[in-house]
Parts: structure tokens; sequence; C-alpha cells
């Protein structure tokens, strides 16, 4: 159950404008994608800061599902070094934090997107029945910050518009839910134009199929 580089950069940008000091995700994203990208220092770093902000705030939201994103990526590099005992532990500890993250702050967006950015991306090489509710919830997590977003929704970038609505799409087409699916690509390709993932829209359109990531990207990150 390799978590890889997510389709994630978390710059997390679509949501009103806030100090950066009050953003948790503004200090802790470089050292999480470092790590997630093969920097296990870089890892520490970010799993460090986690735990020094829970151990002054348990409720600490933004904290505990950065925390639980850590151990999914620390899971991932435990089943493919062949401790399966490890990653599987690191797996549950990683799904329970996000979870107990999601009931500190069900309409928090630096909640509910990295959670759902992460799940979706963590669940892509385990067994179906595994991942399929893990997208259920990932695409719940997405549909509610896209109603949380809508008074202001319009007034985002492509870039940040293109990022939820195909991470929506993605997750809908998952589940087989192709109406819901198409509906979302419809609207990327409407709303957001130049967001960067139209071409992978119009490609599912055609062929019912997203073409892969020719490396790192952002889906369905951006709040």
């Amino acid at each position: 159950m390799p978590l890889t580089i997510f389709a994630l950069a978390l710059a997390l940008a679509g949501q009103p404008p806030a100090a950066p000091a009050q953003r948790f995700d503004y200090l802790v994203r470089g050292d999480f994608f470092a790590g997630a990208a093969g920097d296990p220092a870089r890892l520490q770093k970010a799993i460090d800061l986690c735990e020094w902000t829970l151990a002054d705030n348990p409720a600490h939201a933004e904290a505990l599902v950065w925390h639980g994103a850590a151990m999914l990526v620390k899971s991932g590099a435990a089943f493919r070094s062949g401790n399966m005992a490890a990653g599987g532990q690191l797996w549950d500890r990683g799904l329970k934090e996000m979870n107990d993250a999601l009931a500190l702050g069900p309409d928090r967006l630096g909640v509910l997107i990295p959670r759902a950015a992460v799940l979706l991306e963590a669940t892509r090489s385990v067994p179906p029945d595994t991942a399929r509710p893990l997208v259920e919830s990932a695409v719940a997590n997405y549909e509610r910050a896209l109603e949380l977003q809508a008074p202001y929704f319009g007034t985002l970038g492509d870039h940040a518009k293109g990022e939820l609505l195909f991470g929506l799409a993605d997750g809908w087409s998952r589940l087989g839910q192709s109406e819901k699916a198409r509906a979302y690509f419809d609207r990327l390709i409407k709303d957001a134009p130049t967001s960067g993932q139209v071409a992978k829209a119009r490609e599912w359109i055609a062929t019912g199929t997203i073409p892969k990531s020719a490396g790192p990207s952002c889906v369905g990150c951006h709040k």
C-alpha cells in the first residue's frame, strides 16, 4: 500500500485571505512533501512540528490530520521494505488520526481537503474492498469543502477551482458514478479553463480514463 508523492501540492490556495501565521499548512507542507518524495529527515521534521503543536493543543485538528498523513507516508515506506506488520500499524494509526481530526474539525477546510487528497492517493494501490469506503469518505470531504467554498468559489483562481473539481470528478469516477464525474469534468472545463487539468478532463470525457501524470501534480488539494 505505498503512498506516492500524491497528486497533492497542497498549496491550499482557495480559502478567504488569512495571515500566513494562521495557516498550519504553510508551516508543514514543504517538509511533508519533501518527505513524501523520499526525504525521511524532512518527513520527520514535519512530524516533529505536528507533535510539538499537538503537545500544546491536543485538539489542533490541522496538526492531527497532517500527522496522520505522515503516518500513511511511513506506512507506504514500511510496506515497500517488506515490513508488513509495521506498515499495517502505521496505516491504522494514520487513518485513525485523520478520522479524529475530522471529528474535531468537520467543517475546517484545512482538515477536509488534506484528508480527502491523501486518502484518494493512498488508496490507489490497496484492494478495492478496502479502498472503496475510504474513497467514499474522501469524496464526501471534497463535497463538503465545495459547499463551504460556494459563497466565494467563483472568485478563486482557475488553479484552485480546477484542482478541487478534478479531485471530485476523479473520486466519483473511481466510485463508478460516471454521470457525477462527467458533471464535474464539464464544470471544470467551463469554470476553470486555464487550470491545467482541462486536457485530462477532456481525455476522460473522450475515453473514460484519466491519463497518468508524468510527475507530481496537484489534484483536489486546494482550499
